[in-house]
């Protein structure tokens, strides 16, 4: 064993001697011996612990493609330099000016009694480095979809800091001092404000620049639904220019589609013909020092790249890592809710299910009466649903078509517009004219309010499916069932009727692994916008 062991070391020591050797003797490739050398991981100590494979996987890509560094100079990384700059000094200029907006507010409330002091200019540079140290201009580089949403608990930490920090220096600041409540109301301001600009800006930003071009690095499968998520996806400014294959005989055994541009081996003439800003690796099957060996070849190369994670659609995303004398580990929350949590959102249920009732009370009763004089037929259609841990109920909703609607299902099986075991059809002839205006809005979905205070289902949650197409759900998916059905979820967000059964399935699934209060909470606010935009239908 340890013979074999020195053996490895000597090979290793040989192999760097004789890479050494051949820099010295070729100038041209010295930028790229020493880029190697960096991209195994450290210095010239270790390269000889690196594993042949890793070595093996690398050393082709590098054969081909002399004078990498001049990939660090070409036009993709530059647009996307520029890109990130653009969106960097937009959103500085918009939280600058949502805090001095949220401060004169306060000061004209306050009937103007305190006035600014000329070194309340100090409050820019300040908003500036705290919004930094938080980290809310960094995260835009990183990601394709730019939101603003799930900067929110950021951003109202940095509201509230301001607002604390403001009182401390009132003084300094101002000719007067401000109330505790005009203080509290200087957080709500600033966190209002902030989100609205950014919103505003990153919107600006995208339409002022052009899409983000990317290639994936994996097989056509990957590449097709990852090309389709871009372009249906909201805040995502993003083409996907073609694929590569991750390994290097895929091209030769697989048939050749016309969006393939060759495989690994081609990555830096692909960059640099295609102007790539970003490199989207869908790993498969293959050996995690390849994986490894693709990201560092990604990055080295001067371009962005993202993974797409296939243990995340498993474990979710909330999961927890954790570092123990310099491994890391990453923890998996049990699925589910605990109790704590089912009583925090239980409550919730509670209070808004109850609120939405009483304050859409007249709203109610005239959709009621508008249904009811616009066809004959109940007001209410109950239809029975799969709800948690596999017990049916009753799901009301405001009828919105015809009485006979079931025994007209089977004439326009042909008709169907969704996949995957679903049923959905645009321009359904079923559906009455208050109906139609109802599904628009989905106005007819407020009675589920009821099924909410009755504990069948939850404001956020899974989509609750009828019995025939729950039965087609089999094995790990059934899991979605250990949470309750709601009335808006991720499933409407994405599209419930573009979404195909095996997707929609996942989805339900991650959202019970990545549960939280916030997550909820970011669902309903971005179901109104999607709502407005009639995405949903």
């Amino acid at each position: 064993m340890h013979e074999h062991e020195a053996s490895l070391r000597h090979v290793g020591r040989s192999t760097r001697v004789t890479r050494h050797t051949q820099a010295e003797q070729t100038p041209a490739r010295t930028s790229g011996a020493l880029l190697r050398r960096g991209l195994r991981g450290g210095s010239s100590a270790d390269a000889g612990a690196v594993m042949p494979a890793l070595d093996a996987a690398i050393s082709p890509i590098w054969e081909v493609t002399p004078g990498i560094d001049r990939v660090f100079k070409g036009h993709g990384a530059s647009a996307s330099r520029k890109r990130d700059a653009i969106f960097r000094r937009m959103l500085a200029l918009a939280d600058v000016t949502a805090v001095y907006l949220a401060v004169l507010a306060v000061v004209v409330a306050s009937g103007g009694a305190p006035p600014l002091r000329p070194a309340a200019v100090l409050i820019a540079p300040f908003v500036l480095l705290l919004s930094k140290a938080i980290g809310l201009y960094d995260r835009d580089q990183h990601t394709l979809r730019k939101t603003t949403i799930d900067e929110a608990p950021s951003i109202l930490h940095m509201a509230v800091a301001c607002a604390l920090i403001v009182w401390l220096c009132e003084a300094l600041l101002f000719r007067g001092f401000l109330a505790r409540a005009e203080v509290l109301g200087l957080a709500v301001l600033t966190f209002a404000f902030v989100i609205v600009g950014r919103s505003f800006v990153r919107a600006l930003a995208l339409a002022i620049t052009g899409p983000e071009r990317c290639i994936v690095l994996g097989n056509a499968v990957d590449a097709e639904r990852t090309a389709g998520k871009l372009a249906g996806s909201a805040g995502v400014n993003a083409t996907v220019v073609g694929r590569l294959a991750l390994r290097t005989d895929e091209t030769h055994h697989a048939p050749r589609e016309s969006a393939t541009l060759g495989d690994v081996r081609s990555l830096e003439r692909v960059i640099g013909e295609h102007d790539v800003e970003r490199v989207i690796i869908a790993p498969d099957s293959h050996d995690q020092e390849e994986i490894l060996a693709a990201i560092r070849l990604v990055k080295a190369l001067g371009v962005k790249v993202s993974v797409l994670p296939r243990l995340l659609e498993v474990v979710g995303s909330s999961s927890t890592f954790d570092e123990v004398g310099g491994i890391t580990l990453l923890g998996v929350r049990h699925y589910g809710l605990p109790k704590s949590s089912e009583f925090l959102k239980r409550a919730m249920d509670i209070i808004a299910a109850t609120v939405g009732l009483v304050l859409l009370a007249p709203l109610l009763l005239l959709i009621g009466l508008a249904v009811k004089l616009d066809s004959r037929g109940p007001v209410f259609f109950c239809q029975l649903r799969i709800g948690r841990h596999g017990k049916c109920f009753d799901m009301f909703k405001f009828r919105s078509m015809v009485p006979d609607a079931d025994q007209l299902k089977g004439q326009l099986r042909e008709s169907n517009e969704a996949v995957g075991g679903l049923f959905k059809i645009n321009d359904d002839p079923r559906i009455t004219r208050v109906g139609r205006f109802l599904r628009q809005l989905s106005l007819d979905e407020l009675p589920q309010l009821l099924n909410v205070l009755r504990g069948e289902m939850s404001l956020v949650g899974p989509r609750p499916l009828v019995p025939a197409e729950d039965s087609l759900i089999e094995g790990w998916q059934r899991r979605r069932l250990a949470v309750k059905p709601g009335m808006t979820g991720l499933w409407q967000i994405f599209g419930s009727a573009r979404i195909p059964m095996n997707e929609m399935v996942k989805i339900d699934y991650l959202y019970g692994a990545n549960w939280s209060i916030w997550l909820d909470l970011k669902i309903l606010l971005r179901t109104v916008p999607h709502v407005l935009h009639r995405r949903g239908l």
